[in-house]
């Protein structure tokens, strides 16, 4: 996408202190995208803020330390966010996930109450909650396009990873609901499948594996991914080249799912 590709839209995005998210923040300003960034982690959440002025610093752009998981604190943020503004959200990228503390550890059997909740209360209700706020009336303007965090973990499974392939398997199912409800108002709604992409959350995931790093050797293209391939992915699905695309679960995976 060329500079300036989306200049004058205003998009909301969590989970942008790390990984995907931060790296998507970065890349939206430097398209011309005015941003409201959200993040439970704020002290990371300013430190992307200033990254962001840094590279472009023309930038607009607020933060908000903000738990996906308090449906009024997300309606709130959402909110504020029209109002500091002054306009509509024309999208939103709900990124913010976890992996949790039993990820490539506990069978079913042995998947505790409180990793399972844990999991899908970021996950689902997470995505849930800001689908409810940016999908309220005069919230988000016609024509706007909203993406979820999904996996290729939504749509196959995977050992030892019941609670967070159940909760991607849920996003997906959730997107491709809300996009037959929110199409009629000519709004878009999908999904981004990422496979292995080089960020905190895979190296905890590698962690939790003893150690061991991601098998290469499953993806077609023999290689972890960049954040930065998301981000170009999530900048088109949001910008006006994909304005006919709602209910699509897109792999950005190197070829694990094919």
């Amino acid at each position: 996408m060329s500079a300036d590709e989306l200049k004058s839209k205003l998009i909301a995005l969590t989970g942008a202190a790390s990984g995907i998210g931060r790296v998507t923040a970065v890349h939206l300003a430097s398209l011309g995208a005015d941003l409201s960034l959200a993040d439970l982690n704020a002290p990371s959440l300013e430190e992307v803020k200033k990254e962001i002025f840094s590279a472009t610093p023309s930038a607009k752009v607020i933060t908000t330390a903000l738990d996906v998981r308090d449906r009024s604190a997300v309606e709130s943020w959402i909110s504020n966010t029209v109002s500091h503004f002054g306009c509509p959200i024309t999208g939103a990228a709900n990124l913010a996930g976890v992996v949790g503390k039993e990820i490539n550890i506990a069978n079913i059997e042995d998947v505790t109450d409180e990793d399972w909740d844990f999991v899908v209360d970021v996950n689902l209700k997470g995505v849930m909650n800001c689908l409810r706020a940016e999908l309220k009336q005069g919230v988000l303007a016609e024509g706007g396009s909203i993406v979820n965090a999904a996996s290729v973990a939504g749509l196959t499974g995977f050992v030892k990873n019941s609670a967070y392939v159940a909760s991607k398997h849920a996003v997906v199912g959730l997107t491709k609901a809300v996009a037959k409800e929110a199409g009629p108002r000519g709004i878009r709604v999908n999904a981004i499948a990422p496979g292995p992409i080089e960020t905190p959350m895979l190296a905890k995931s590698s962690a939790a594996r003893a150690g061991t790093e991601f098998p290469t050797q499953t993806l077609a293209m023999r290689r972890i991914g960049k954040p930065s391939e998301v981000a170009s992915l999530l900048a088109f699905l949001l910008g006006d080249g994909s304005t006919f695309m709602t209910g699509n679960i897109v792999q950005v995976d190197g070829g694990l799912c094919c």
